[in-house]
């Protein structure tokens, strides 16, 4: 992380990027939030034309008010990024979660790598002592690619009846090869916490990892409009003792980390974009020499992103004010850090970088839960402080 510039966090072509973001300003009558947009390597404040950037991902012109609308200078877009990363000294501007009232939304098991981790988490009872025996043992069972197998289809449906008749069926691989995708409210509005922030675990965990995912941003009108980064904090072991403790496990102060920037689509950035993207992970540790690099590629997702984004949003379920998707991750970590055969747990104090070329990184500093700044500023305190600040009229 000590090599890690504020350019580096930034998309590598960054000067052709549609980016919109939020930061917290504490330099002006009023403190508060703001939504800015990146023209040129500086942030604008656009927040008088847009007051939430729910708001401008519902507007038809969202693009142009991106490249032009009226906004007030904030200073050049690295300076801003330096001035969030984690340790550097509290300033005027500082950058904020992407989002605001908009749900947050989760989808899980879509990476084959993942799916069998779960089914081991479940076999092992959320003990990571017993992980090793049971990854041996269920990958024997399995005995097939499940990256090939098409969710839902005649093969995916005669491997579960197979994998029945062995006993080695799992609600896991249900979701991971059945027609109903697992999508989940990951976190609530307002409360994601962004770049160079703290994220939070639970002090009862002693199993846990980072999830690095791609998140789509999707407007009210169901319309997928940019994409981002995410961290999708997981804890193994409490989820791994029954799969009814997701809530417990995902939804927690700091627990969910989304950022730097949404970069909105056009002729540069596209769907297909999203698609063919690699996601890199680096953990290190503070009190140790640990190092985790990985990269996984979107291309091995079992479920094409539309289709995730059906299976949350349409008849059956509308989101007025939008919502931000996690696209599930193919991390699971199993590299050894503190004895072998233990697997990989989060120590607090280490540094997660998830990035991708084209949307930037994402740096957070894993804290406990109990100990991240509690969260208080949710979507009643938006709004009456947008008011205050005259960006918003009452009625």
């Amino acid at each position: 992380m000590a090599n890690l510039s504020a350019s580096a966090c930034l998309p590598i072509d960054v000067d052709d990027a549609l980016l919109a973001g939020r930061v917290w300003r504490r330099d002006g009558t009023h403190e508060g939030p703001s939504v800015v947009a990146v023209r040129g390597g500086h942030a604008f404040d656009i927040t008088r034309t847009v007051p939430t950037i729910s708001d401008l991902f519902d507007r038809n012109d969202a693009i142009e008010i991106v490249r032009g609308a009226p906004g007030e200078a904030l200073g050049p877009i690295e300076a801003l990024v330096a001035a969030s990363l984690p340790d550097a000294p509290e300033a005027a501007i500082q950058l904020l979660a992407p989002c605001d009232v908009q749900a947050i939304k989760a989808c899980g098991v879509t990476f084959a790598v993942s799916l069998i981790e779960r089914v081991i988490e479940e076999q092992a009872g959320g003990d990571p002592a017993k992980a090793r025996e049971v990854r041996e043992t269920i990958t024997g069972a399995i005995g097939a690619d499940l990256s090939k197998i098409e969710p839902g289809s005649e093969a995916a449906m005669r491997l579960k009846e197979e994998l029945q008749r062995r006993g080695a069926w799992s609600q896991y691989l249900e979701v991971g090869i059945g027609p109903d995708a697992e999508v989940f409210s990951k976190s609530q509005p307002m409360s994601s916490v962004g770049f160079g922030a703290d994220i939070g675990l639970l002090p009862a965990s002693v199993w846990n990892n980072p999830e690095p995912e791609i998140v789509l941003a999707v407007n009210g009108r169901g319309e997928i409009v940019g994409a981002t980064l995410g961290n999708d904090v997981n804890l193994r072991d409490i989820e791994g003792r029954s799969a009814l403790l997701l809530g417990k496990c995902k939804d927690n102060n700091a627990s969910c980390s989304i950022g730097p920037f949404v970069r909105l689509f056009d002729g540069r950035f596209t769907f297909d974009s999203v698609r063919n993207a690699s996601v890199s992970l680096r953990v290190e540790g503070a009190d140790d020499d640990f190092v985790l690099d990985a990269v996984s590629h979107m291309r091995e997702i079992s479920r094409d992103p539309v289709d995730l984004v059906a299976q949350t949003w349409g008849k059956h379920h509308q989101y007025p004010d939008g919502f931000m998707l996690f696209l599930g991750t193919m991390f699971s970590p199993i590299l050894d850090r503190d004895a072998p055969g233990a697997g990989f747990t989060h120590h607090l104090g280490d540094i997660v970088t998830i990035s991708a070329p084209q949307l930037g990184a994402l740096v957070n500093t894993v804290r406990l839960s109990t100990e991240t700044t509690p969260w208080t500023f949710g979507v009643r305190a938006l709004y009456a402080n947008l008011v205050a600040r005259g960006l918003m009229h009452a009625h």
